[in-house]
């Protein structure tokens, strides 16, 4: 039994390798991961000049239709990018 156990723990190391080397190449080449964003680069500043200009971010996210939160995220990066601003 201790062996077949052996046997199926060194499979399930090769599937992990295999896995891993996968995704890096995956990477490698550009692939991109995850959710993809909800706001393009276009939207995104636009989201900041509305915000620039006074408008309240729920009635921006209802223009995206995207939520707060997304808002609240879009306008944070433009202040951390912007020197004196945050």
């Amino acid at each position: 039994m201790q062996v077949i156990a052996a046997v199926a723990e060194f499979e399930r190391d090769l599937l992990i390798e295999r896995t891993q080397s996968g995704i890096l190449r995956a990477k490698a080449t550009g692939k991109r991961f995850g959710k993809p964003p909800a706001l393009n680069a276009d939207e995104r500043e636009a989201v900041v000049k509305r915000l620039d200009a006074g408008a309240s971010i729920a009635e921006i996210a209802h223009e995206f239709k995207t939520t707060r939160q997304t808002i609240m995220r879009v306008n944070e990066a433009a202040l951390k990018q912007q020197p004196g601003k945050g």
